[in-house]
């Protein structure tokens, strides 16, 4: 399981460092840019993707802070992980959650800094898991707000599926500023 986990980190990671090296070729100011009213630039879409992880892993470690008695990730939350996955490859919208929304996403932010604590952050989320007894990957420990009950391996999942949707947004709203 160890071995999974390790090679899905590594993929996330290469996204992101692709996605990083690509916008730099941006400056600060085009990637603060709204497409349009009721539109993320392109920083706040990334901001978006970065709390996401970073409250899930701070959901994780708050809900294995006091041991509690987790259920086994089975079939069930296996298709529930397929389910949403299939979902975001949908051209449909979806609105946020509050905590990773428009309330939450500054207007005017640097691609340094996104960069610097996103790496800082994905650095923190391999170090935790990494420190998990193994048998924690068997259990449904993570929550996510549409789907339910997940095991670590399934919020990875999430978090690719997530990534690549909004990859595609990025790209969509790069095309939108520079018509």
């Amino acid at each position: 399981m160890r071995k999974a986990i390790d090679q899905q980190l590594s993929k996330m990671d290469e996204e992101l460092r692709l996605l990083l090296d690509r916008m730099k070729s941006y400056s600060d100011n085009t990637l603060n840019q709204s497409p349009g009213a009721g539109h993320w630039s392109v920083l706040q879409i990334m901001q978006h993707l970065m709390l996401a992880e970073q409250l899930s892993l701070n959901y994780v470690k708050k809900k294995l802070s006091y041991q509690p008695k987790l259920p086994h990730s089975g079939l069930g939350s296996r298709f529930r992980i397929a389910l949403l996955n299939f979902y975001q490859l949908l051209p449909l919208k979806f609105k946020a959650p509050t905590n990773v929304g428009d309330e939450k996403l500054k207007t005017n932010r640097t691609l340094a800094d996104i960069s610097a604590e996103w790496l800082n952050n994905r650095a923190q989320l391999r170090s935790y898991l990494n420190e998990l007894p193994d048998e924690l990957f068997h259990k449904a420990v993570y929550k996510h707000p549409f789907a339910g009950r997940l095991s670590l391996g399934g919020m990875l999942s999430f978090f690719s599926g997530h990534f690549g949707r909004h990859r595609k947004q990025i790209e969509r709203t790069l095309q939108a500023l520079s018509l």
